[in-house]
């Protein structure tokens, strides 16, 4: 890709958005930072140290992840001393990015953070078992030790996880997350969305999205929830590319909290949406009309007119009368182009 002269400007109004409280925005910002590349790395390096706030530095680590530039291997390795949880676990994430590179230096040295990381028992234990979990992806024969040691680990909750077998393979991640056991890092299951939601059982991924789910109602940190909240988004999107409703409920639902969510949840309905979404969109547009959200406000309707032209819905049939009814300005601007 050619970077114009004038990308500078861009790329730090994207760095910028990295802090931001707009979840879109954010993942925006790191998918274009990603497309730009080694440009962005450069800057994103050079911008780290003087981040105003921890979201902004875990912004900046999931961009640098997604850009894998391996000269972000010692920041990231700096970041998991960073007081602000969500730092560290990006920079683990970022880490466990490199375990499996060609490069064999910047493997290693992914390799001796993260074992670090595990061991460290000052550490709490859902950062120990993050660093854990990237580790898995390796032979039996690198992860075992690590394993035996944190098996004696005075922390239950460590001591728990390590008689799990050392090499999980990402099939096997993938397997115990259908089955409920999630992956502490969201990072780890939103690569395996990637990889797997193309291919695997329509049934196994509704039951990802019913685990996932599951896990923001019990995450109290609202930063975490919100990541939760992005790969079940995901999940979604990887059923509606293959055209299966078998999760339409968790999206119907997820329309009737008071939080935005992800622009997947919109993009998945667009696709396998149906009469029985109107009235929630309706709802979330009439919602969105009084907070002065227009992002949102725009997306919903977008995806309430997708619905209305695919399924070839009329003002007769029983879902759009109900709109009319219910929320009568809103419908005005609902079908003003449907």
């Amino acid at each position: 890709m050619v970077i114009k002269p004038s990308s500078a400007g861009e790329i730090q109004q994207l760095i910028e958005a990295l802090g931001g409280a707009d979840d879109t925005r954010r993942e925006t910002a790191v998918a274009r930072l990603a497309v730009i590349g080694a440009r962005a790395a450069e800057h994103l390096l050079r911008e780290f140290s003087s981040a105003a706030s921890g979201r902004a530095r875990a912004g900046m680590l999931q961009a640098l992840e997604a850009i894998g530039d391996p000269r972000a291997l010692p920041l990231a390795r700096a970041a998991l001393a960073d007081g602000d949880a969500a730092t560290v676990f990006a920079a683990i994430s970022l880490l466990g990015s490199f375990l499996t590179a060609p490069d064999t230096p910047a493997a290693r040295d992914a390799f001796d953070a993260l074992v670090s990381v595990a061991l460290d028992r000052q550490r709490p234990s859902d950062t120990r078992l993050a660093a854990f979990d990237a580790l898995r992806v390796l032979p039996a024969a690198l992860v075992d030790p690590v394993r035996r040691t944190l098996a004696d680990d005075p922390d239950a909750a460590v001591r728990a996880r390590a008689p799990e077998p050392a090499r999980r393979s990402p099939d096997a991640v993938w397997r115990a997350a259908v089955d409920g056991r999630l992956p502490v890092a969201p990072d780890v299951l939103k690569r395996l969305l990637a990889r797997q939601g193309g291919t695997a059982s329509l049934m196994d991924v509704q039951h990802v999205i019913d685990a996932v789910r599951s896990q923001e109602q019990k995450e109290r940190d609202d930063e975490r929830r919100a990541e939760w909240r992005v790969v079940r988004g995901l999940a979604h999107q990887a059923l509606a590319a293959r055209g299966s409703r078998l999760a339409l409920y968790d999206l119907r639902d997820s329309l009737i909290q008071t939080e935005r969510l992800p622009a997947a949840f919109l993009a998945a309905l667009e696709d396998v949406g149906d009469a029985t979404c109107l009235e929630p969109l309706a709802a979330a547009y009439a919602a969105s009309s009084r907070s002065g959200d227009a992002w949102w406000r725009e997306h919903v309707a977008t995806a309430f007119r997708a619905i209305v032209q695919r399924e070839g819905l009329t003002r007769r049939h029983t879902a759009l009368k109900r709109v009319i009814a219910r929320w009568p300005e809103a419908a005005v601007d609902l079908m003003a182009r449907s």
